[in-house]
């Protein structure tokens, strides 16, 4: 039984008194801190909490005993015995006199015309300040240049919470304090405009301001909301907390909670990305196929929707749906059928997909777009250590000595996490990126590392021969809880960093000293992206990161670890409740018969005891004639897919596809019935984020038109094909989650619905839950970390001279996953309207084109346009690609080659050539195309 935790003693405090009342204030608290908390208002502009004092704006001056000068209270601490007086006199002369000031410097000398919440008149009012007796300064024009954010500096007070959002919190190091005297502003780079400065429009600048000097663009913060629904965001792994503010069924904004993950930060999707669900273009009805109209793997034009497509009752459409699985399963065979769910909608939405899949198809052919994004690596960890989930949270940056960022672009993919990871480096933690592109955030790193492509396994090895050949490795460690430790050692003995430099690019020099930081560090923690992941070789390059951890011993506590950053929302909810053809709810094996006895037991049926197709073989299989039916849910295969030509053939060729999305997605033209589902706003659930921790998100709206939710439509589809389901909502499906996932056990959503979130493994009921996992042994057979060597192989497909370049696919920081959603959000598409191809500056100039210019690559399976952006980060020879464009699809380039353990496509590496369309580019449009270095 383990020891009950002894209470955490009281912290010590300071006695002092605060406007005649004796205030106890907490440790590091400073007096305006200390009074919000026991009640004493206290007007101030320049503090924001979370924030570094400044103190600039004198609005919160006080007056303590003793003392000549008056203070400011949002920079002073109280000492024991303090007497201080923020009501004398003497302190309300000054506090007034500062924000009469500060109005008359307000459009016309008065309140604030760009928000009915400034913070200025709500302190004027508190003071009863009537009209300022001062003459106002000239006042700047407003820039509106940004589609995000309106800047009207004519109602900015230079109380620099913009510049502490920008430079402190975000690190973004856009905004800045420029001039002197009655010239002094505030500047966003070089003092350009803010819609072609560096600006990432994350907002958190727009969340900090006092006065609506800097607001949402098109005015919609003058809309007072009808209420705030506390929420989660639906784009990135990282799991921010949010608020919505709704008026008339419309999210009118979106602030930042003070969330776990995010502490109430969010980037430019989670801030402005949520009109998407306004959309015209949403689903409203449900839609059959009209007889005899043709499928090819030519996309269907959402223009000749009707042509193709009418509009059913929901009774016509589910039983047509339902009724044309049935008759395959029952005819052709359970194996005929295949489900992909998603990783964008809920845990409840996932386990029960799943579990239709596995109970009413009776077949394991269900997988989700986990397959395309980490799979290699949740198959590492499951081989290694037993456990698909990361070892601790990304907040552990905090706590580390030394930080890895490998494969991975976090300050596009998880921006959030992403200034986590830089306020770690202003800390002066030490940040090691490596990665084939120079992005960002190589700016902050202590050393970056730019090695080829491809050649991850031997940067690696040649790291662990390092540490072995100097006797850096934790031999204790290895000894207590490893095995197979001898099997590496003698694999990396050929991969000595003078060997491995020439092929990978880096100097053997830098090897050396890379990994030697790492594993001489009291606690070095590893994050990795799908620039890992997405290879032929991604389980071993995965393999390879946990054995680094291993051997030094880096794992199990605070700061130490193994993190893959989680790309989608959801994508850990859904396989942690069995989105996944090879098992069933946590992880366990669909082969094991005991796991298999548990969850017939559990669902009262049979269950198809061999492993389903993962996401391309299904694809194969229809070419085969192997699967004749699917059900997909959420999921765009026609866009995310590899060698896309390839992936839309099979879904013509289905005889029966039902599909149910919030759009007329790419696939579902594809459909022979497609359902008009709830978008994440429009219903209640849970998520689980990258650091696993299990997040509530609340329904803010209604669906439009007859458009349902998502567990309704699934049961009904269940109930059609013979399962008798009466789940009456989420939380039900909830209570079910908690027998199948035994981690998640003790968790409620009585529990859920006031915390908001939970972190597992969560066993009993009131446990606090584990943020590190892994501090005393690893959940395998024996209890150890199995290390698995692994040799050096090629990609799939090289360049040569046909097809000399390598060509990259991603995503924009503006746009997520296939642009379903973000491509309908006004902002975000206006910010990256069409599609551009990211390319080396010399490479450019070799071809003959300029930024802006029109350019086409061409591999053996597909061709793509889209415009030239000149990128210093990019290597030569490489091209880089966002697959959210419908118009110039990506994946129509991509090879199907999997990796043999995880099955996950090469996304990462494939053969290309590059050569100039002609036409030069539109100037009103070149900024759109500015040159990045």
């Amino acid at each position: 039984m383990a020891a009950i935790p002894k209470p955490l003693p009281e912290p010590e405090t300071i006695a002092f008194t605060l406007d005649g009342r004796e205030v106890h204030a907490l440790p590091d608290e400073t007096l305006l801190e200390a009074g919000k908390r026991v009640g004493v208002d206290i007007p101030h502009l320049c503090y924001q909490p979370g924030y570094r004092p400044d103190g600039n704006c004198r609005a919160c001056m006080v007056e303590i005993e003793g003392e000549r000068a008056l203070a400011p209270s949002c920079c002073r601490k109280p000492t024991q015995d303090m007497e201080v007086r923020s009501d004398s006199e003497r302190a309300r002369h000054s506090q007034k006199l500062v924000l009469e000031l500060l109005l008359a410097d307000m459009p016309e000398g008065g309140r604030s015309p760009y928000t009915p919440r400034s913070e200025l008149d709500h302190w004027a009012d508190w003071l009863e300040i009537g009209p300022s007796r001062f003459p106002g300064r000239e006042q700047p024009a407003p820039d509106l240049t940004n589609p995000a954010i309106a800047v009207n500096l004519d109602a900015c007070i230079q109380c620099t919470r913009c510049v502490r959002a920008c430079r402190e919190e975000q690190v973004n190091d856009v905004i800045g304090y420029a001039f002197r005297g009655t010239h002094s502003k505030i500047v966003f780079d070089l003092d350009d405009p803010m819609g072609s400065s560096t600006c990432v429009s994350c907002g958190e600048c727009v969340q900090a301001c006092p006065t609506g000097a800097l607001m949402p663009a098109r005015n919609v913060g003058l809309i007072e909301p009808e209420k705030k629904v506390e929420s989660t965001c639906p784009y990135c792994g990282v799991g921010c907390l949010l608020t919505l503010n709704v008026k008339d069924n419309k999210i009118l904004y979106v602030d930042g909670r003070d969330g776990p993950a995010n502490h109430g930060r969010l980037c430019v999707k989670g801030r402005y990305g949520f009109d998407y669900v306004h959309h015209p273009d949403r689903l409203h009805k449900p839609l059959i196929r009209r007889p005899g109209t043709p499928k090819t793997h030519k996309l269907l034009s959402p223009t000749y929707l009707a042509t193709y497509f009418r509009e059913a009752t929901w009774e016509e459409a589910l039983d047509l749906a339902a009724g044309g699985l049935k008759r395959i399963r029952d005819k052709k065979g359970p194996n005929a059928l295949a489900g992909f769910g998603s990783a964008k909608g809920s845990n409840e939405e996932a386990y029960l997909f799943q579990k239709l899949v596995r109970t009413g198809f009776r077949t394991n052919n269900v997988d989700h777009c986990t397959r395309l994004c980490h799979a290699s690596s949740v198959a590492a960890l499951l081989q290694t250590l037993g456990s698909g989930a990361v070892s601790n949270p990304v907040a552990d940056v905090a706590d580390a000595e030394v930080i890895v960022i490998i494969g991975a672009r976090p300050t596009i993919n998880h921006p959030v996490a992403a200034t986590f990871m830089k306020n770690a480096a202003k800390a002066g933690k030490t940040l090691i990126v490596m990665d084939p592109y120079r992005s960002d955030l190589a700016r902050h790193a202590r050393y970056f590392v730019q090695f080829r492509n491809d050649t991850d396994v031997l940067l690696l090895n040649a790291m662990m021969h390092t540490i072995i050949a100097e006797g850096l490795h934790n031999v204790d460690y290895i000894v207590k809880h490893t095995e197979g430790f001898e099997a590496v050692a003698e694999t990396v003995k050929g991969y000595s960093p003078e060997r491995v430099a020439p092929l990978c690019g880096v100097p053997a020099e830098l090897i050396k000293e890379i990994a030697r930081v790492y594993a001489t560090a009291k606690a070095s923690i590893i994050f990795w992206g799908m620039g890992i992941s997405q290879h032929i070789h991604g389980t071993d390059n995965a393999r390879c990161l946990i054995s680094l951890a291993l051997l030094t011993g880096q794992i199990g506590r605070p700061g130490t670890g193994l993190h893959p950053l989680r790309g989608q929302n959801n994508v850990q909810g859904a396989s942690d409740v069995g989105l996944i053809p090879m098992v069933y709810p946590d992880y366990q094996p669909v082969k094991s018969r005991k796991a298999r006895q548990y969850f017939e037991q559990l669902w009262g049926t049979r269950l198809d005891p061999y492993p389903g197709l993962t996401v391309v073989e299904i694809m194969s299989a229809v070419h085969h004639g192997e699967i004749k039916g699917m059900y997909i849910m959420g999921e765009n295969p026609a866009m995310s897919d590899p060698n896309l030509n390839h992936a839309r053939e099979a879904l013509a060729l289905l005889d029966h596809l039902v599909v149910q999305d919030i759009f007329f997605t790419e696939t579902a033209g594809f459909a022979d019935v497609i359902l008009p589902a709830s978008a994440f706003p429009e219903k209640t659930g849970t998520f689980t984020n990258t650091d696993r921790r299990v997040q509530l998100g609340r329904q803010a709206i209604d669906p439009p038109g007859d458009a349902r939710q998502d567990l309704w439509i699934i049961q009904e589809i269940a109930r059609r094909i013979g399962l008798d389901w009466n789940y009456e909502g989420p939380e039900e499906v909830f209570e079910e989650i908690r027998k199948a996932v035994p981690t998640m056990a003790g968790m409620t959503w009585e529990r859920l619905t006031r915390v908001d979130s939970l972190t597992y493994p969560l066993i009993e009921e009131g446990d606090p839950g584990d943020p590190v996992i892994f501090t005393d042994g690893f959940p395998t057979e024996d209890g150890r970390g199995h290390f698995v060597p692994a040799d050096y192989i090629e990609a799939n497909e090289w360049p040569d001279e046909d097809y000399p370049f390598v060509f990259i696919t991603g995503r924009h920081l503006e746009h997520w996953h296939t642009g379903s959603m973000t491509r309908r959000a006004t902002v975000l598409d206006a910010l990256e309207p069409e599609p551009v191809i990211s390319i080396h500056p010399e490479d450019l100039n070799q071809i003959g084109a300029l930024p802006g210019d029109m350019i086409r690559i061409d591999s053996r399976r597909g061709s793509i346009e889209g415009r030239a952006r000149s990128d210093t980060g990019m290597q030569r020879n490489s091209v880089f690609m966002a697959f959210c464009y419908t118009e110039a699809a990506a994946n129509l380039l991509t090879t199907e080659a999997l990796d043999p353990y995880g099955k996950i496509p090469e996304f990462k590496f494939c053969a290309v050539r590059v050569a100039r369309v002609g036409g030069l580019p539109e100037r009103d449009s070149a900024l759109s195309f500015a040159s990045v270095g």
